[in-house]
């Protein structure tokens, strides 16, 4: 059975819902592999000294983050953060043994833990051990595919068993993630190409890196010949759980390549407008991993979900689009976790349709890169004297509603026109209804519907950060096993055929017959 939810409004609408409702397991939630053991169950006092001993590493004073940390691991022995944390502590002061001891407890309570994966990764390149090192950075690749660390170190780890473009691939992915924060990354992807035979561009990322870090030529020269790419474990521990807002870092752009606004704006809209023109509904799998956060930044063990999503598109009235989604195993609000509902992913690309584009400021960055595609980036804010007709948030399924003004920035193809990511956050917090942060990060690819001769570029991953009434919280969602509804010239609903996603989407697995 699907749940259908009443539209709020007739145009365009991407609504989170902040429920009231306390959580109730859905019926669709996967059984955790083991019972939840996060700092929050831990009792104020202990949870106070995991605080210190945190702080205490950060500050270098491992000695004394060792004593707190045993005395909470002598009250909870298996808690997940202790032993993260406690691992942090041993390789601080060269105890590898017993470092990848504490990871590999992390690992049987959270098998997708990414700190102990990149922990345990780093620590295997720093014995130079490669191969076993790519074992735990592969999986921390799928388990979040947006972690710059990990494909650096995967990269380093490929680099050393001679797969050089494997190699090259994740360390170009990695500086793009990381968006100008990638440390030595540059200089070992300069190494890899070096290795390859393209000395021009491994000559390029050097002087790159001697401007942007006044570095002293002979000793990049040196660096980037036994470039590798391991990291201080502390580093693993983060210091905050959001990624950086999208004011703080712009990535890098070709200054040299002119970049004409209005024309990316009139054919992205075009390649939108061809969406609409496709789609009336379209259904997929949906798997969402969710992820609370406590005061200090760490992770609760993750909740999996899955859904049949189906999502319907129509011009309601000219000039106003629709946009509704039904998952199948939700009959209340509550049922998501913290009560709140992820709705409206797939409007949130609409921003670059005609319709609303006007809404917003638009700037042209520059030239970039997403996926190693040439991408134009852009730059776009919620204009103050243009209606906000994109995000609205609302209490309660009949309480009052809040526009959510929202800026952001997209990676448009150079080639295609298509939306590669889109990145979006609040212009500012909602004291209204004690919201702080919302911020989404989506990616799209191109999935090829045979039955209808169609390849629409559809959301493959969406991750979305919030902090509501104090609650930290991170999910992943995935999209996979597409399959269109068409709309025939009676406007009837055809009954879908199976389709099959060319095997050059990224990212998107190949559906099976129903």
């Amino acid at each position: 059975m699907l749940h259908r939810r009443p539209s709020a409004f007739l145009f365009i609408c991407l609504t989170v819902w902040l429920a009231s409702q306390p959580h109730r397991a859905s019926a669709q939630e996967s059984a955790p592999s083991s019972p939840s053991r996060d700092s929050a169950v831990l009792a104020p006092k202990l949870q106070k000294e995991l605080g210190k001993a945190l702080e205490e590493l950060r500050a270098g004073a491992s000695a004394k983050a060792q004593k707190r940390l045993e005395a909470v691991l002598k009250a909870a022995p298996d808690d997940l953060n202790a032993n993260f944390i406690s691992g942090i502590c041993a390789a601080q002061i060269n105890d590898l043994t017993q470092a990848k001891d504490y990871w590999e407890t992390v690992l049987r309570i959270s098998p997708d833990h990414l700190g102990a994966l990149l922990s345990i990764g780093n620590a295997l390149l720093r014995e130079n051990r490669p191969a076993e090192a790519a074992q735990y950075l592969s999986r921390a690749v799928r388990a979040q595919p947006n972690a710059w660390r990990a494909h650096a170190l995967l990269a380093d780890a490929l680099l050393r068993l001679g797969s050089l473009e494997e190699s090259i691939n994740h360390a170009e992915l990695a500086l793009e993630l990381a968006h100008g924060h990638a440390g030595t990354v540059p200089l070992l992807l300069a190494r890899a190409l070096l290795s390859r035979g393209d000395a021009e561009h491994a000559s390029a990322l050097q002087r790159t890196y001697l401007q942007e870090h006044n570095a002293d030529p002979a000793a990049t020269l040196a660096a980037a010949r036994s470039a590798e790419t391991t990291f201080e474990f502390v580093s693993f521990i983060p210091s905050s759980w959001l990624p950086p807002d999208v004011d703080d870092v712009m990535p890098s752009v070709d200054p040299s390549v002119p970049c004409n606004v209005k024309e990316v704006l009139q054919k992205s809209g075009q390649r939108i407008q061809e969406l609409v023109a496709n789609v009336d509904k379209f259904t997929a799998t949906e798997t969402v991993t969710h992820e609370s956060f406590n005061k200090w930044g760490f992770p609760s063990p993750a909740k999996k979900f899955k859904f049949n999503y189906v999502v319907s598109v129509e011009e309601s009235r000219p000039g106003v689009l629709n946009v509704e989604e039904f998952r199948d195993g939700i009959f209340g609000l509550g049922e998501f976790p913290d009560g709140i509902a992820t709705k409206g992913l797939p409007a949130l690309v609409f921003i670059f349709h005609p319709y609303y584009a006007g809404n917003f400021e638009m700037t042209c960055e520059g030239l970039g890169h997403w996926n190693r595609e040439p991408a134009w980036q852009l730059f776009f804010r919620q204009r103050p004297d243009r209606p906000n007709r994109i995000r609205v948030h609302k209490l309660g399924m009949l309480g009052p509603s809040y526009p959510s003004a929202l800026k952001g920035r997209a990676w448009i193809s150079a080639e295609s026109f298509q939306i590669l990511r889109l990145e979006s956050t609040l212009i500012a917090p909602l004291p209204e209804i004690r919201l702080v942060t919302d911020l989404a990060a989506i990616e799209y690819g191109p999935v090829h519907f045979q039955s209808h001769g169609l390849d629409m570029w559809l959301p493959r991953t969406a991750e979305i950060y919030y902090d509501w009434i104090g609650r930290r919280s991170h999910r992943l969602h995935r999209f996979d096993n597409y399959l269109l509804f068409s709309v025939d010239d009676k406007q009837r609903i055809s009954v879908p055929k199976t389709d099959v996603p060319a095997s050059s989407s990224p990212g998107l697995n190949d559906p099976q017959t129903p």
